[in-house]
């Protein structure tokens, strides 16, 4: 998995479920079924999750080219590599460390560093950072924000994270998302398969125009 190949199949598919908490590594491998099943093909588990260390390997070996399995909360060099060892074929960061970039790309390995601003936006972007994380993009403005944001720097690829749900996944893309990061809307500490695959199902359907999304 190349840079290219990582990016475009996050452009194709558009839905990133992210992986934070103290889940098993057989939930982990059930959740990742069950987003298949019903549409979302790119996951990405944060560093900081309880078994992340066991979770990224055992989703790797189960799923191969089926879904896309990504680290996040990537902070610093140390954690691009412990991520690179663990398999990781994407990395996300809540921040722009220029060294933990310059890591994951002489590994050919994607990396979306977390912006607000656009000086942050422009700055990753110069550093070879053609997606980028917008965080937390509910508390910057939502769709209206990444619209704005969007008018100078359209040659850059923005993936929202924060506060996004079936109401506002459909506005995000009409403003110009390249794909969203998908959190606690998706997969909570209750889940269950069957609220799973009908959030799965709903956020698709939002993303993908074939439902109505409000205001």
């Amino acid at each position: 998995m190349t840079i290219q190949s990582a990016e475009q199949m996050i452009r194709q598919h558009g839905l990133i479920a992210i992986m934070r908490g103290d889940f098993p590594v057989d939930d982990f491998l059930t959740i990742g079924e069950v987003l298949a099943e019903n549409g979302i093909r790119i996951m990405e588990v944060t560093l900081n999750s309880t078994h992340a260390q066991a979770a990224i390997p055992a989703l790797r070996q189960r799923f191969g080219d089926d879904l896309l399995i990504g680290a996040g909360t990537i902070r610093r060099v140390a954690h691009v590599d412990e991520a690179l060892a663990l398999g990781a074929q994407f990395i996300v960061s809540p921040n722009f460390d220029p060294a933990s970039v310059a890591r994951s790309q002489a590994a050919n390995v994607l990396h979306l560093p977390g912006v607000a601003t656009p000086t942050e936006a422009e700055t990753a972007f110069a550093a070879g950072c053609a997606m980028l994380k917008l965080f937390p993009a509910d508390v910057l403005g939502g769709p209206t924000y990444l619209k704005a944001i969007r008018a100078p720097l359209d040659d850059i690829a923005f993936v929202p994270t924060g506060g996004i749900e079936p109401g506002n996944a459909g506005l995000y893309r009409r403003a110009g998302a390249a794909a969203l990061g998908l959190g606690g809307s998706l997969v909570s500490r209750n889940w269950t398969p069957e609220t799973l695959a009908s959030r799965a199902r709903a956020l698709v359907d939002s993303w993908t125009g074939q439902t109505a999304t409000r205001a």
